[in-house]
């Protein structure tokens, strides 16, 4: 099986999208998520200007972006459009007022939004994720239940594992509609009489990357490395390249290739 190996470039905000695009490049990867948000480069108020520009300057490097991690505005599946961005990555928020007032704010927005994503031929990920958002597989599956085939799931291997769930069953439960694998990993640590999670490289987590790669079957979409480390006394760079090279080997591990 070949991957489209990609990196979330949220680790570098400030870089405009040639120079982002040799950092990428330099580091191994030929995919990126670029982050339009008003903390980076691109910006939802700039989007419809810039990611057309950025975009192209991440192909003349040899990275083709494969999603961004953004808002659901017209403005935002325009943009995407006129860049050539398959995906616009989300997760869904839950609010004070309970889980499944949140859960049915999230499926109206998405109704809402399915117009949009046929319209501008764009998708949109659901990504799980630990804490104040859904985080399972199964509960984003349902959110999805019923909705067009642009809908897609970005399954990521740390929040499946602080969900306490197993890949062998999430990814098949999710095989119709994955869209990104993200490849991060997490273990717990002691905190203010408490525990709380830790973003860790490759091998010294809770999720075995090795058995990511025998549950992904025939996937062949883009598997993406996001950068989160918890502790900041090694540069990001070099923990990418030696979670790069962990990634590949995992796929190897597999039968089917890599």
């Amino acid at each position: 099986m070949s991957y489209l190996w990609s990196v979330f470039t949220k680790p570098w905000p400030e870089l405009p999208g040639d120079e982002l695009g040799r950092l990428v490049a330099g580091l191994g990867f030929t995919g990126a998520e670029i982050p339009v948000r008003d903390t980076a480069y691109v910006t939802p108020a700039t989007a419809e200007a810039e990611l057309p520009k950025f975009a192209a300057q991440l192909r003349a490097e040899g990275v083709e972006p494969i999603s961004i991690a953004s808002d659901l505005s017209e403005a935002t599946f325009a943009a995407c459009a006129q860049a050539g961005v398959p995906m616009i990555r989300i997760m869904a928020p839950l609010g004070p007022d309970g889980y499944v007032a949140s859960v049915r704010r999230t499926r109206r927005l998405l109704e809402e939004t399915a117009a949009l994503a046929e319209q501008y031929g764009v998708q949109v990920g659901v990504q799980p994720h630990h804490g104040k958002f859904m985080s399972s597989s199964l509960g984003v599956m349902q959110l999805l239940e019923g909705l067009p085939g642009q809908f897609k799931v970005v399954w990521d291997a740390a929040h499946d594992a602080l969900a306490g769930d197993d890949p062998a069953i999430t990814l098949e439960l999710v095989r119709e509609r994955l869209g990104i694998v993200n490849l991060k990993n997490v273990k717990y640590v002691e905190a203010d009489g408490g525990w709380k999670p830790w973003f860790v490289q490759a091998g010294e987590g809770l999720s075995d990357w090795s058995a990511v790669f025998r549950h992904l079957q025939d996937f062949t979409g883009p598997i993406c490395l996001t950068g989160q480390y918890s502790d900041p006394s090694v540069p990001v760079e070099e923990r990418l390249r030696a979670d790069l090279q962990a990634a590949v080997t995992s796929s190897l591990a597999d039968p089917s290739g890599g």
